[in-house]
């Protein structure tokens, strides 16, 4: 099963950080977020992945165009005029990974939309690229599979400003609102499991996923919510990247489980 990670925002709100980089390739314990979020998948046994670039994509591509190289031992032999490389062994984790350009302004729902070609007619996983779960996928995708809706999203209890749900019976979602004041109901982690029918709520580069798509998913009783009562932590800001490079520093990371 493939994951599309939405990697193309500007990250204004860590603008500290993001005015060098995306903000998926802001570093945690040295290595990008977004890294951090493929490892979790990864640990699954899910190691294929599409990301929605867009702001500073050169970026992405060129730090996973040079990730092989960089995990390796390499002898370079410039002896007699010649110019070879040889790789001994690397470390790489056994990804494929898709990186597209979706546009510099393009919404979320657009994003995905965008890569329409690449995900096909199977059932997909999506998450954003600033965010870190220890949420356990495999049963994740089990429960997906279980309830046969269109639309699972992992759904966590938190005191933060993200998409409020309302969450009836048997885990189905009611109703989806964006962000208002804080009132500890559940939010909207990602980590979601998507049928690729759902691309056909999405119009184009202006929607926003968290918007039209997922209430008409909501109102239609095809958006089921899993939730999760452990770790999940987003990054908007300095003092969320300080928190998390903390915890990854003192190997309490709650996301590291390779």
């Amino acid at each position: 099963m493939k994951v599309v990670i939405l990697a193309g925002g500007f990250g204004t709100r860590i603008s500290e950080e993001s005015a060098f980089r995306p903000k998926p390739m802001i570093e945690i314990g040295g290595k990008p977020v977004l890294w951090h979020i493929m490892k979790e998948y990864s640990y699954y046994g899910f190691n294929e992945f599409i990301i929605c670039a867009g702001y500073k994509q050169n970026m992405i591509k060129e730090w996973f165009a040079d990730y092989f190289l960089y995990n390796s031992d390499v002898t370079f032999d410039f002896t007699d005029g010649k110019n070879d490389m040889v790789v001994h062994k690397n470390s790489c984790e056994p990804w494929k990974v898709t990186v597209v350009d979706t546009g510099y302004r393009t919404m979320t729902g657009g994003r995905i939309k965008r890569v329409k070609d690449y995900i096909g007619d199977e059932t997909f996983m999506m998450t954003y690229g600033d965010g870190v779960c220890d949420v356990d996928i495999r049963k994740l995708v089990e429960y997906h599979k279980e309830h046969g809706k269109l639309a699972t999203l992992t759904a966590v209890v938190l005191e933060q400003q993200k998409g409020i749900l309302s969450i009836g019976e048997n885990n189905s979602v009611r109703a989806f609102r964006e962000k208002n004041k804080v009132d500890g109901n559940p939010i909207n982690a990602g980590y979601m499991v998507l049928e690729s029918k759902v691309l056909d709520y999405i119009d184009g580069d202006t929607t926003v996923f968290e918007a039209e798509p997922l209430e008409r998913l909501a109102q239609e009783g095809q958006l089921m919510s899993y939730l999760h009562k452990g770790f999940w932590q987003c990054m908007d800001n300095v003092r969320e990247m300080n928190l998390l490079e903390t915890m990854f520093s003192n190997n309490t990371a709650p996301w590291k489980k390779w």
